[in-house]
């Protein structure tokens, strides 16, 4: 079938993105699901700083690449051997396609799993070669194994996650990746305990994504740090305690919390940001880094933090997620009202639009731009 899709020929870094334009809405061919496949349609795809990553070359992946990675959809049909979806059935899509059968996935750490980290790596899915080619024929690799920002996509099983049909796909787009991964940073990764205290740093989806699962796992108190004053006035509308612009944090954290927070929340994807964190928290601290910084950049830290101070330093890639437990939880968490995640929804845009999008992202301006990827957000 044919299907629109943003697709990646280039990076670039010459801004604005608006006028210089790096991705093009193309008409490519989309293979049917092969065993183990599915086709969904895209109902809304957030527009994630991992997708500007790619744009401006601080992740690498092979181009030319149809991007996306954070989206919801309804599932219009499935390969032979697909048990865990049928057509009909609203879907949150998982950036990871996890095998469930690596030491990894074994371990209850599919975010880990080698097999898709390789499909990842690669522009393919898990159970096969990409399924997209340009009008030439030549094949264009697949974001993440999702590729949301189209009218359609096939993925693996394994990418998809059940959801409930009464969750506006406006909501349930953030779940995938900012609340997986900033919620899950907290909640997984750090194991935050109730009452103990916690710094976010960088406020953009996932930072204010840890906000909100901080506050949901009862800290206190729960400090946001972040140049823009928006975004600040965001986090305290959405339970931050206290905010504070990067110069002034340190020294009123430690006022704070006597002396240093238990955990530290790294969302920018900066070594000197990840470096203030470890001074931002008490003896016996933590700072989980969520982060995607280039991959040429180094961290430089005082070696004596680790064992003189008893730091911890932590990497969490997806939040330590299991997509399947995770979202199901985090959704309900969203019932309650404890996850108002439609607070960090800054505007809607159609496919055609993504350019504009890239640089209000860029900017700093959006927190979370939903596309509106097939029409099915109308209204």
């Amino acid at each position: 079938m044919k299907t629109r899709a943003v697709v990646l020929r280039g990076v670039s870094t010459a801004r604005p993105y608006s006028e210089t334009r790096p991705v093009e809405v193309e008409e490519l061919e989309l293979g049917a699901p092969r065993e183990g496949e599915v086709l969904v349609r895209i109902a809304a795809a957030s527009l994630c700083h991992s997708d500007l990553s790619v744009v401006n070359g601080d992740r690498v992946r092979p181009l030319p690449m149809a991007l996306g990675h954070e989206a919801v959809g309804v599932v219009q049909e499935t390969g032979p051997g697909v048990s865990r979806v049928g057509p009909g059935d609203h879907v949150a899509l998982v950036y990871v396609p996890s095998c469930g059968f690596c030491a990894d996935c074994a371990a209850g750490r599919p975010a880990l799993c080698a097999q898709g980290a390789a499909a990842n790596g690669s522009g393919a899915l898990l159970h096969g070669p990409s399924l997209l080619t340009d009008a030439s024929g030549a094949p264009v690799h697949h974001h993440l194994g999702v590729s949301a920002f189209s009218e359609h996509a096939v993925l693996a099983q394994e990418s998809v996650v059940p959801i409930p049909q009464d969750i506006p796909f406006t909501v349930a787009s953030m779940f995938g990746c900012a609340v997986l991964t900033g919620a899950g940073a907290v909640v997984n990764t750090a194991a935050l305990r109730p009452g103990q205290s916690a710094v976010v740093y960088g406020l953009g989806g996932v930072g204010l994504s840890a906000v909100l699962g901080a506050r949901a796992a009862g800290a206190h108190p729960v400090i946001a740090v972040d140049p823009m004053p928006e975004k600040r006035k965001l986090a305290l509308q959405l339970g931050a305690t206290d905010a504070y612009a990067p110069g002034e944090a340190v020294e009123a954290i430690r006022a704070l919390t006597g002396g240093g927070a238990e955990l530290a929340v790294e969302a920018v994807g900066s070594p000197k940001v990840m470096a203030e964190c470890l001074t931002a928290v008490a003896r016996g601290g933590s700072v989980v880094s969520v982060g995607l910084p280039a991959p040429d950049r180094v961290l430089e830290v005082p070696a004596l933090a680790f064992v003189g101070e008893g730091k911890s330093l932590l990497g969490s890639y997806m939040g330590d997620a299991v997509p399947r437990r995770d979202i199901p939880r985090f959704l309900e968490l969203w019932r309650t009202g404890l996850m108002p995640v439609e607070r960090m929804h800054t505007g809607t845009l159609p496919l055609t639009a993504i350019n504009t999008a890239l640089e209000e992202l860029a900017s700093g301006r959006a927190i979370r731009q939903v596309i509106d990827a097939s029409g099915m957000l109308d209204g």
